[in-house]
């Protein structure tokens, strides 16, 4: 088996798993869907990939998705490197998305915290910081869901244990997300 249909395969694996969280994916999709027609607005984080993918999500909601509709309000919390620096610099690391999360997020509001492990200290507390804000929250994990299982409203567990794999099958989830909401929204 060649290198890339071992890749290929291992996508199609993790991708399957979500076939098993269509209940809590039509959770997360009311969640989001039901804070964008009150006019709040989600916040999304995570670390390294999945700062790309929180980034990525956001950039869907503020721009578009497929077609061309109004824009949705979304933050991600991984945009601004001098913010992330300072607090990182002047707080500690583990309070650069909590410290946007009590400056920004509003009672209604959604922060999604992304996860591949399930054990980022700082999205950890985010979802902590956004409970005490009475914002919602959804997590976006990997493996066994690590020591964020059962933290947030509504979780989506990608068990798998590649890192890539689960990012995959997450970057899969976000466009279903995407999608959900804007059917839901009737924005398409």
């Amino acid at each position: 088996m060649s290198l890339l249909e071992h890749s290929i395969n291992g996508a199609i694996e993790a991708i399957q798993l979500l076939r098993s969280c269509e209940e809590q994916f039509e959770e997360a999709l009311s969640v989001l869907s039901d804070a964008i027609e009150r006019d709040n607005k989600i916040l999304a984080c995570g670390n390294g990939g999945s700062a790309a993918d929180a980034s990525h999500f956001m950039t869907e909601l503020l721009c578009r998705f497929r077609d061309d509709r109004r824009s949705l309000p979304g933050i991600a919390l991984t945009a601004d490197g001098s913010f992330l620096t300072a607090t990182g610099n002047d707080y500690g690391f583990d309070c650069v998305f909590s410290r946007q999360v009590e400056g920004l997020g509003r009672e209604g509001d959604v922060l999604v915290g992304i996860s591949t492990s399930g054990n980022s200290d700082n999205v950890r507390s985010a979802i902590e910081t956004a409970k005490a804000r009475k914002m919602s929250s959804i997590a976006l994990l990997g493996r066994d869901g690590g020591s964020m299982r059962g933290l947030a409203d509504v979780e989506i567990v990608v068990e798998h244990q590649d890192t890539a794999r689960i990012q995959e099958a997450q970057k899969v989830l976000i466009h279903a997300l995407c999608e959900g909401i804007e059917k839901r929204l009737n924005l398409i």
